[in-house]
């Protein structure tokens, strides 16, 4: 590695396995000139990629047009599939060249040019550096910005990307309830008052919850759980009790309608963590009143509560 003046180079050998794959790929080609250039396209992408990979970036050769045979046919390519991210143009320049060539077909739905030195023995490559995007068929050399650049422009677009997955993930679940708007009287369509839902049952006033102090709130959703002709409802009831500032106490109930005595056998409630992961379940008998689950989350975590009964099932998505 080099670094001359701040600007951030990167030289290193070109791995045995690379070179085999080029060369592989460069006597598949029609004319001999076409074979020069695969290989030199191949092993630039080679090297860029395994770079790429030592500083911690996700990167996909099988997804990458450069790594098909057939895509090598039909047009100049060396670009390198970063994860979703986007397409890397890796451009191979021989030793003692100032210009870059990018065809044509290169010059669109590309998130960076790399401009990567190959030598005469086809054994080592350099990254000399990269721009943004390209306006002609010729970049010069001097117009490359520091591979320092590269590397924090593709770390800003890693965290652009884990924020608009993150928002789509919101976006797409509809249904996910904001347990902290409760403590604002603002309630999710179908969250009622326990006693509407349990009428004939005693007064429920949040019995199970073993905090003294006070500051609670409770609403329940009727939930079916039947098939086509059958209903099987049961009452989905989630107790809030704020622990601190940080975090807050969860009780989440099962109880049967006013209309049954006891819940259904065999029926299974799951707490469910951000990622789909099982982290604790309670499960009927043949004469539950009720079963629950107590735990703690902090402000901002988010849950799923899943219900279960036979083959029938249903998810209610939370975030405190």
């Amino acid at each position: 590695m080099s670094n001359k003046t701040g600007f951030l180079t990167f030289a290193g050998p070109i791995s045995p396995d690379a070179r085999r794959r080029a060369e592989q790929l460069c006597r598949q080609q029609a004319t001999p000139e076409k074979g020069e250039q695969v290989r030199l396209n191949t092993l630039s992408v080679s090297f860029v990629n395994s770079y790429l990979q030592c500083m911690g970036f996700e990167t996909d050769l099988e997804a990458s047009d450069s790594w098909n045979a057939v895509q090598h046919l039909l047009m100049d390519v060396a670009d390198l599939s970063l994860k979703n991210l986007g397409s890397l143009e890796c451009r191979p320049v021989l030793e003692g060249e100032q210009f870059v060539y990018v065809p044509p077909e290169a010059q669109s739905n590309r998130i960076g040019y790399v401009a990567v030195q190959i030598s005469k023995s086809f054994r080592e490559a350099k990254l000399l550096g990269f721009v943004k995007e390209v306006s002609n068929d010729v970049l010069s050399i001097s117009q490359l910005h520091s591979l320092e650049d590269l590397l924090d422009y593709l770390e800003y677009l890693t965290q652009l990307n884990t924020a608009k997955l993150a928002d789509d993930s919101l976006k797409v679940n509809n249904n996910l309830v904001n347990l902290k708007q409760w403590f604002e009287n603002i309630f999710d369509a179908g969250w009622q008052e326990i006693e509407s839902l349990l009428r004939t049952q005693p007064a429920y006033v949040a019995s199970s919850v073993r905090s003294t102090k006070g500051d609670l709130v409770s609403r329940g959703k009727l939930i079916d759980l039947g098939k086509l002709l059958t209903q099987q409802a049961v009452v989905l009831v989630v107790t809030l009790t704020p622990d601190n500032e940080q975090e807050m106490d969860v009780i989440v109930e099962v109880h049967p309608t006013s209309k049954e005595n006891y819940l259904p056998p065999n029926l299974h409630l799951t707490l469910l963590d951000c990622d789909g992961a099982s982290v604790m379940e309670a499960q009927t008998r043949s004469s539950n009143k009720n079963i629950q689950l107590e735990f703690s989350c902090e402000i901002g975590e988010r849950f799923s509560v899943k219900l279960a009964l036979g083959d029938v099932s249903t998810i209610e998505d939370f975030v405190i």
